[in-house]
């Protein structure tokens, strides 16, 4: 079965973190395609577990913004 899921991309200190929005696995790596990649890996490791299908959470739209507060 294929399923569609939807990802971000940002970087923390040297390395990107990519973080899958369907459900709760991350990972990272030097570079983007090296932090997809392993995510990649990541949620093919986590989908092992056939049960796992269940926890995804459907994502039909996606957006990206910034706020500031003061803290």
């Amino acid at each position: 079965m294929i399923k569609t899921l939807k990802y971000v991309v940002h970087k923390e200190g040297k390395y990107y973190v990519s973080q899958c929005l369907n459900v709760d696995v991350s990972s990272f790596g030097g570079s983007v395609q090296e932090s997809v990649d392993n995510l990649n890996e990541a949620l093919e490791l986590y989908f092992e577990d056939k049960e796992a299908i269940y926890t995804i959470t459907p994502i039909k739209e996606t957006l990206i913004g910034e706020i500031n507060i003061n803290v």
